[in-house]
């Protein structure tokens, strides 16, 4: 199998990937963690970090004979994006995490890792076997992909608990293929955090409690992904003007000095999202944002939540007769959850 997994390796560079690697299903380590994590509530209301059980952390009960995983990297910073300190330093613009400018990566992803295992079916006669089972996951399931790339070898959980890669920062998606084939695995990646603590320093809510221990529930990308009702009213002066995810932790991390931009076309930056004003963003109609959005991980947030993110945003920013107005014209929204923020918003510029 050492020839197979080689190949596998030169396939998946050849579909886009930008580095293979490979590993057994043990993460009994990673199972203590995730689990004492889960106990500590730091999970929030993403209750599927909690409601799978061992099928997180057991690759086989997830998918009945993974012995192997194989882990994928794409490497997704756009070459074209406005500098993202730029834009997060004026507080009339809206700040979009990097790897959401583009479309979204679950789609670009599932479709080069679908690839990648019809390369491996059609050459498996060359290898004395036809027997081969997989299931390709791409942020979609019960799947503990940091653990799983780390002891593939593509890099190191970060202390803000991304996963590094000594040559190429953290700006990457992660994917994996669960298969049954006893393929060659490679060596664990080691640490190179050191007593480095920029991640944890800089983070503008403090979610990050302890090295290698996030709190999701203050995590800005938990609240305006995946929190679906109010936001903290403690917390909103401290986002700013992230109006989806938070790419501060990485900014900051040195290790990124060494990220290179994506060659992917999938990830070019759609609709002016790495430079756009609050306000333009704020004044979409529904019709607007499904039609912009269309395609874009952003989308699956919904209208509602897209305008209470800005809402806050505009609640952050220097006050104008712009800002009032935009917020005044959405005071009666039909939605509760908007009409509570706007409110909010309004009353840090009408004091």
């Amino acid at each position: 199998m050492q020839k197979l997994s080689a190949n596998i390796k030169t396939w998946g560079l050849a579909l886009g990937f930008n580095q293979i690697g490979i590993t057994d299903t043990d993460l009994h380590t990673a199972e203590t963690k995730h689990e004492e994590w889960v106990k500590k509530g730091f999970h929030g209301e993403m209750d599927y970090m909690a409601k799978h059980g061992i099928k997180r952390t057991r690759p086989a009960e997830l998918v009945p004979n993974t012995i192997r995983v194989i882990s994928a990297r794409l490497d997704y910073l756009p070459p074209s994006a406005t500098d993202s300190e730029t834009v997060l330093q004026n507080g009339a613009k809206a700040f979009i995490s990097r790897y959401a400018l583009g479309r979204d990566y679950h789609k670009v992803m599932r479709n080069k890792l679908q690839k990648l295992c019809e390369k491996i079916q059609a050459e498996l006669t060359d290898y004395q076997t036809s027997n081969f089972e997989y299931r390709a996951f791409t942020d979609s399931a019960p799947v503990l992909e940091v653990a799983l790339a780390e002891k593939a070898g593509l890099g190191w959980r970060g202390k803000h608990t991304l996963l590094i890669n000594k040559e190429r920062g953290s700006w990457f998606f992660l994917g994996e293929i669960y298969t049954n084939l006893p393929l060659e695995i490679d060596e664990p990646a080691t640490n190179h955090c050191g007593t480095c603590s920029s991640c944890i320093d800089i983070c503008p809510t403090q979610a990050i409690t302890a090295p290698y221990e996030v709190d999701a529930r203050r995590c800005i990308s938990y609240l305006t992904i995946e929190l679906k009702g109010s936001i903290p009213v403690e917390l909103r002066p401290l986002i700013g003007n992230r109006v989806y995810g938070c790419d501060d932790c990485q900014l900051c991390c040195p290790w990124n000095k060494f990220a290179e931009t994506t060659k992917e076309p999938d990830f070019a930056v759609k609709h002016g999202l790495d430079d756009i004003s609050l306000i333009d963003c704020f004044n979409w109609s529904e019709d607007e944002f499904k039609t912009k959005m269309a395609g874009s991980a952003i989308y699956r947030i919904g209208y509602e939540q897209w305008l209470r993110n800005i809402a806050v945003g505009l609640g952050n920013a220097t006050t104008s007769p712009a800002i009032i107005t935009a917020l005044q014209a959405r005071a009666n929204d039909n939605s509760d959850i908007v009409r509570e923020h706007v409110a909010w918003a309004l009353g840090r510029h009408l004091k």
